[in-house]
């Protein structure tokens, strides 16, 4: 208890707040974590929709007779 009493009084106000990654970058270590998370999720679903048309160029299209692929 008397460390947690000393950083309080040593932080002041911004005792319990997270601190930035960088100084000058007002960006929380959570708010970077959830950016690096989304754009993970959005890579893969990316690389999903880019299967996706992959197939139906290479095979659906063909097998109904939509275009030829040689």
């Amino acid at each position: 208890m008397g460390e947690s009493k000393r950083r309080q009084s040593a932080l002041g106000d911004k005792y319990g707040q997270e601190e930035n990654i960088l100084p000058w970058l007002p960006i929380t270590k959570s708010q970077a974590s959830q950016a690096y998370k989304l754009t993970t999720r959005g890579a893969w679903i990316g690389i999903g929709v880019l299967a996706g048309i992959w197939l139906v160029i290479r095979f659906v299209g063909p097998a109904f007779g939509w275009w030829n692929v040689q």
